[in-house]
């Protein structure tokens, strides 16, 4: 059927609500916009769905959530996880309580349990329950970073990670199977609720939940020092980090804490950014107006389901506050937990610091440093979950920190997924720690470059939207992955990986050894003097990635050289175009 008759379908079928069919109706004569809602399924992936809010196939809406979780509800069944329940969260985002419902009601009228939060949650709390209430799984109603027009559906398998495989495989098969919207089931919120299928939950989790952040802490005699003096400055980005943020910090004693007040409350509509993103800098901008008069000594944003953290630090000798990447702020925090753990309690013969392949190789440099492993994983934190779920099933290996170069990490086990909470948290912490040493953050990271190297990393993306955008950004890969450069921005190519056909191949010799990771459509080129550059679709925007990395002499040096690659890497790009 073409995306035409799919179209004529849904303003005929009496399935569809009338403000759906009228949404429908003023796009009539709109052929492109008709052909993008309708010329695909919003496709289920392996991270769930995330798209445009609006009616059509290829939209978020009611009907797709719907059809999304008839898929999840019919793979449960047939894994026998029916008496378990799923527990499910959502943002601040447009229509998120409205899907959050959607997919209750779904899984109640298949016989599954729904564990609802009673109001916007953190991602990283969903990732919490789901472990807390034994649940076969978890759905979060969150976009993240996306701009407002956006929402999504991200699912958690049982040990409180998104899923990965086979389980991914099997959801996104089952939900291929929907091919009549009008068959999926849901049920009235009245009945489902008297039936004991459709449970509020809250306090009960956000309590616990914030117990397990302050077990992160090693250092409460450094924040009972400094608690008075440390000026700490939070936005939430309109989103779910307010409470839990603000929460944590005044119990650990944290005194001056100045929360952004334009941007305080949730909105899914992003009233003050374009772009709710802790990685833009334009979303910092009231945050730092109010940090120079304040004179704090740092300043974070969490993103609207607060698993991402932004961060700027002042720099006490200039007075300018200097952005800390997500590849910065991860490093100096395995620096200091790792590192404290050892001082305070010695460090596991088998601990691990954990990374994705897309983040700096400053932190094999501290693995290195600390005599613990290094372990590399497919980029997605869910993957990092996976290895720690692999530890507590074998035994062998304990989790001492994970992150990836997208603003997350994440500090003990009781969650899955990166926890931009307790990230603020533990930033707090050893601003503390520093301070009481006479040091600020940005000392300490400027110390850490001293120690392991000046290491630069950096990511930039082409986007390249619709049905056209989707066949450009295959062929970048195809051209990359048939003909591998000898040279990228005068950096010899030195091994090539490729992760969708599982290949390292040594450039000189010609050898080859398999990457020893799931299959990808990620192409990465390790280059001379510990520089390397990396290409991937964006799993959750219409973008072509490129993530890069070099090793300077000074911050200076490293500067130019990340500067000079990732011009580079973009003209190499662009020729392909």
């Amino acid at each position: 059927m073409d995306y035409k008759k799919i179209y004529e379908e849904w303003l005929a079928n009496p399935y569809f609500d009338e403000d759906t069919k009228e949404e429908l109706r003023s796009i009539a004569g709109d052929e492109k916009e008709i052909e993008e809602r309708f010329y695909a399924d919003l496709e289920f992936g392996t991270a769930g769905l995330r798209g445009i809010i609006g009616a059509g196939i290829n939209r978020m809406n009611i009907y797709t959530v719907r059809k999304a979780t008839q898929g999840l509800a019919n793979y449960i069944a047939k894994v026998n996880g029916q008496g378990r329940g799923v527990a499910i969260a959502y943002d601040s985002r447009r229509m998120s309580p409205e899907f959050a419902d959607e997919t209750a009601l779904c899984l109640n009228a298949n016989g599954i349990k729904a564990y609802v939060f009673e109001s916007l949650r953190p991602t990283p709390e969903l990732s919490y329950a789901v472990r807390k209430l034994g649940c076969i799984a978890g759905i979060n109603i969150t976009a993240s970073h996306n701009p407002p027009e956006y929402n999504g559906y991200k699912v958690y398998w049982e040990d409180g990670a998104q899923i990965t495989p086979p389980h991914d495989g099997g959801i996104m098969d089952e939900v291929k199977k929907v091919t009549d919207l009008a068959t999926v089931k849901t049920m009235d919120k009245e009945k489902a609720v008297a039936e004991g299928l459709y449970t509020v939950i809250g306090q009960d989790i956000d309590d616990p939940y914030i117990e397990e952040l302050k077990k992160q802490v090693l250092h409460w005699d450094s924040i009972k020092e400094a608690q008075k003096d440390l000026k700490i400055v939070y936005t939430p980005l309109h989103g779910t980090g307010n409470i839990p943020v603000r929460r944590v910090l005044e119990e650990l004693g944290f005194e001056n804490v100045y929360v952004v007040k334009e941007q305080e409350l949730p909105d899914g509509e992003f009233p003050t950014v374009s772009y709710p993103n802790p990685e833009d800098a334009a979303a910092f901008k009231l945050a730092l107006e109010l940090a120079k008069e304040k004179d704090a000594d740092l300043v974070l944003a969490t993103d609207p389901d607060a698993d991402r953290l932004g961060v700027y630090v002042k720099d006490a000798a200039t007075g300018e506050y200097i952005t800390l990447t997500g590849n910065m702020s991860g490093c100096l925090l395995a620096h200091y937990e790792i590192g404290q753990r050892k001082a305070l309690k010695g460090l596991p013969e088998d601990g691990a610091l954990i990374k994705t392949i897309v983040t700096s190789n400053m932190a094999d440099a501290i693995a290195k440093a600390y005599g613990v492993k290094l372990i590399e994983v497919l980029t997605g934190f869910k993957f990092i979950g996976q290895q720690i779920l692999g530890f507590e099933n074998s035994g062998k290996g304990t989790y001492l920190f994970g992150f990836e170069e997208s603003y997350g990490c994440l500090i003990g086990t009781y969650a899955r997924d990166k926890d931009a909470i307790v990230a603020t948290m533990a930033l707090c912490e050893a601003a503390a720690y520093y301070k009481t040493k006479g040091m600020s953050l940005w000392d300490a990271m400027v110390e850490m470059y001293e120690i392991y190297g000046y290491y630069k990393d950096d990511v930039k993306s082409i986007t390249l939207k619709g049905i056209e955008g989707l066949g450009k950004i295959a062929s970048i890969l195809e051209t990359l992955r048939k003909d591998t450069p000898k040279t990228i921005g005068g950096y010899e190519v030195l091994s090539a990986r490729d992760y969708k056909l599982d290949v390292i191949k040594d450039m000189k010799t010609g050898e080859t050894k398999p990457t020893g990771l799931p299959s990808s459509n990620v192409l990465y080129y390790d280059l001379n003097d510990d520089a390397w550059v990396c290409v991937r679709p964006s799993g959750t925007e219409p973008k072509v990635k490129f993530y890069y990395g070099i090793k300077g002499t000074s911050l200076e040096d490293a500067n130019e050289k990340s500067a000079a690659l990732g011009e580079s890497v973009v003209k190499m790009i662009e020729a392909m175009l």
